[in-house]
């Protein structure tokens, strides 16, 4: 009776393990000095570059561990006390990492280089951390918050079951300069205040190129002048919209001093007139 609840304490043991890559990394690390409910700490920086998610116990894969608790249960009290071979198989987990991309990528496409920390079965059965170097595919047009899959990139499987996947989560990187909602985009162009008040046609930089935008006369500051179709591309592209940030120039010298006098003098305007 004793042998049967020790075996049955391994078997619950074998069961957390396996169910957690984590708790598979932590077992590695502690060995045979774990103990049942002593708390399982992995190696630090082990998940760097990886988020797992799901609960492998209540999942998809919750049959296998059934079949894995099962087929060990009966090498332990297989007929007439003989162990009963059953080979198991499992398919891996998906893995999730997060990935930086320019904006600029977003616009033309893009392959990119990236290395993540992943955890790796050996051919032993342990689980060890190793730098993985993916070449990755970057779509035109992808979004902030969607999602890149790599087929057979996740964790390798059991026995015969086929490797997971991995889903790259995007994080756009628009820059000091742009900001992005959905599929607009929205540039914060600085003019000189004879450009507001005059008008001008400035060269202005577009995460594809650049393009010649005419400012009207008497633009303000926080106007907005609207470029269609300049924005992320998509089935429907977005819009690119220009913010005019006007600056003032500095009254460094005697000169710029002496014209921000007559303008003063000259000029009959009050910007606190609507106050």
């Amino acid at each position: 009776m004793s042998d049967a609840k020790e075996r049955f304490k391994e078997l619950g043991e074998a069961y957390e393990v396996l169910k957690d890559p984590e708790k598979r990394t932590a077992y590695d690390q502690l060995g045979a000095n774990w103990q049942q409910g002593q708390d399982f700490r992995p190696p630090p920086g082990w998940d760097d570059g990886y988020e797992f998610s799901g609960d492998p116990a209540s999942g998809p894969g919750a049959h296998q561990f059934s079949d894995f608790f099962e087929s060990l249960f009966r090498q332990s009290h297989g007929p007439a006390g003989g162990a009963a071979h059953q080979e198991f198989h499992m398919h891996g987990e998906d893995r999730r990492a997060r990935v930086s991309v320019d904006l600029h990528d977003s616009y033309t496409g893009a392959t990119r280089s990236i290395t993540l920390h992943a955890p790796e079965l050996t051919e032993d059965g342990r689980v060890i951390t190793r730098d993985r170097t993916l070449n990755i595919k970057i779509p035109k047009g992808i979004r902030d918050g969607q999602q890149i899959r790599l087929a057979g990139q996740g964790a390798p499987g059991i026995g015969k079951g086929k490797t997971g996947d991995l889903f790259l989560e995007v994080e756009l990187r628009p820059g000091d300069h742009y900001r992005v909602d959905d599929t607009d985009v929205y540039l914060n162009l600085p003019v000189a205040p004879w450009e507001a008040a005059l008008g001008a046609t400035v060269s202005v930089p577009l995460p594809s190129g650049s393009v010649n935008l005419k400012i009207p006369a008497d633009s303000n500051q926080g106007s907005k002048l609207r470029l269609k179709g300049k924005g992320l591309p998509a089935k429907q592209p977005g819009d690119l919209y220009v913010v005019l940030d006007v600056v003032l120039s500095p009254a460094g010298n005697e000169a710029a001093k002496a014209l921000y006098e007559k303008m003063s003098k000259e000029m009959a305007f009050d910007p606190r007139a609507g106050l």
